[in-house]
């Protein structure tokens, strides 16, 4: 699940970056506009998978305490 959850976050911040950098949206672009029901979808998604990586961060890495 965390590997999945990260490899959301990594597109959502392309995404973002393009936004930044070129004004470019391309979850719009791809799903016909911000507004349409996949692109509002994926947004859901995106943030989603953002709480599923803050709680990672409160985690204890179990097989980091090991070595």
């Amino acid at each position: 699940m965390d590997k999945l959850a990260l490899t959301i976050l990594i597109i959502g911040g392309l995404n973002w970056g393009l936004m930044g950098i070129f004004s470019f949206d391309l979850v719009a672009w791809a799903f016909g506009g911000s507004a349409t029901f996949l692109s509002r979808l994926v947004y859901i998604v995106v943030a989603l998978a953002a709480c599923w990586g803050v709680s990672m961060l409160f985690r204890r890495n179990v097989m980091a305490e090991e070595v």
